[in-house]
């Protein structure tokens, strides 16, 4: 502790793909800072800058990778080797670890980090560091129940979990999906379990709202209609599928009246498909950008908001009860595919097949959400958004049991 009483809070996020890891990690720490901590924040993404953070959030950045398959990561930027890489990653985590001295270690998603880059970290903290709390926080779904068993199987991740964390938090809610029955955890690892609910994200004033409109060139009557595919890096299909349908809405003359148009890309897709992409939008008169640093207040500025189906996307339209559909990736893993099933299953959205997509079809189901989204924000007036409560009473929990 220090002389005034702050928590330290160490957050590891590997970022090697999209914007979800380090949004989510921001909200948690956005939280926790009020625990009082110092929350510091491990990412390899080379957009951690770009997003507002408050006093006592700050940023250690890791050399950046990208995955090329799901067990194939490359430099993004720097002409070295990956194992090359990964080493100085390596080093740059424990070192981290070893001088802030945390009270708790937060690991996103990847018990074992990106290639076990952070298994001597945890090792250490295990051997020299036992006043720290290791905890790993897991999303609502991971993937299919085969193939997260043969993962988690292969890897040593059932061990890593019953030996390396105190604590392991899901970020969703158990009666939706059941990742202690899925993925077969044994009884050891599944009593450190702890169902936080889903994480809420800022609601950006109404005067944020506005704004976001204004610069956009929204007239105050208009309505907005946004598409978003998070990060990007595989958000193309979806963004093809969707510029396709009101291509033949309006060649049929379909096309809604007073009505914008806003196609968040995401700043990891290709430029060929950028340009293909803007130059398209601007035939349909829509607005098109990589990147918004207030997604907030973009997504409280629409009426029908269309995206795949990323933990984080989701958590951040419904925290503001907008009508959505999901049009979810199915490969390399069905995390987003399951998700979608089950969320629309519940009645908090509607949601598409990606294989089943046809141009006539998605548009007539953005037009239904535009004209009869009113059942979907009623529900999601209900949605379990106590992750942040939950994660913020539990650390508080330790630290009063501590200081006893």
């Amino acid at each position: 502790m220090t002389s005034v009483d702050y928590l330290k809070i160490l957050i590891y996020s590997h970022d090697t793909y999209g914007l979800g890891h380090i949004r989510r990690c921001l909200a948690i720490a956005r939280s926790l800072r009020k625990s009082p901590a110092n929350v510091l924040i491990l990412t390899g993404s080379l957009l951690a800058g770009r997003f507002k953070s408050p006093s006592r959030i700050d940023f250690v950045r890791i050399p950046g990778m990208i995955k090329v398959t799901n067990e194939q990561y490359l430099p993004l930027s720097m002409k070295l080797e990956a194992t090359e890489l990964l080493e100085i990653r390596k080093k740059i985590i424990l070192a981290t670890t070893q001088a802030f001295e945390p009270d708790f270690f937060i690991v996103d998603k990847a018990p074992l980090g990106l290639k076990r880059e952070i298994v001597e970290t945890l090792y250490w903290l295990r051997s020299e560091f036992r006043s720290c709390r290791t905890i790993l926080g897991l999303r609502d779904i991971m993937d299919s129940a085969e193939s997260t068993i043969e993962d988690w199987t292969e890897k040593g991740i059932y061990d890593a979990m019953d030996q390396l964390y105190d604590e392991i938090w899901v970020y969703g809610c158990r009666e939706f999906y059941d990742p202690i029955t899925e993925y077969a955890i044994p009884s050891q690892v599944a009593s450190k379990i702890h169902f936080t609910g889903y994480i809420q994200r800022k609601i950006p004033t109404q005067e944020d709202i506005q704004s976001a409109r204004k610069a956009l060139g929204i007239g105050e009557h208009d309505r907005l209609i946004l598409l978003t595919t998070g990060g990007g890096g595989d958000g193309h299909p979806v963004v093809n599928a969707f510029l396709s349908a009101f291509d033949r809405a309006r060649a049929r003359g379909k096309l809604p009246h007073h009505t914008r148009v806003v196609i968040v890309t995401g700043p990891f897709i290709s430029t060929k498909d950028y340009q293909e992409v803007l130059s398209r939008s601007k035939a349909l008169g829509f607005i098109t950008l990589k990147f918004h640093r207030f997604m907030e207040a973009l997504i409280g500025a629409a009426q029908v908001i269309v995206s795949m189906g990323g933990y984080n996307t989701l958590c951040e339209i419904a925290s503001q009860k907008r009508p959505f559909l999901i049009v979810p990736r199915t490969v390399p893993r069905e995390e987003q595919l399951i998700r979608a099933q089950v969320l629309c299953g519940r009645g908090f959205c509607d949601f598409l097949d990606p294989r089943e997509v046809t141009p006539e079809r998605l548009f007539d189901r953005v037009l239904s959400l535009l004209h009869n989204g009113s059942a979907f924000r009623e529900r999601m007036a209900h949605f379990p958004f106590t992750g942040l409560d939950v994660i913020q009473r539990r650390i508080l929990e330790h630290r009063k049991g501590n200081q006893s």
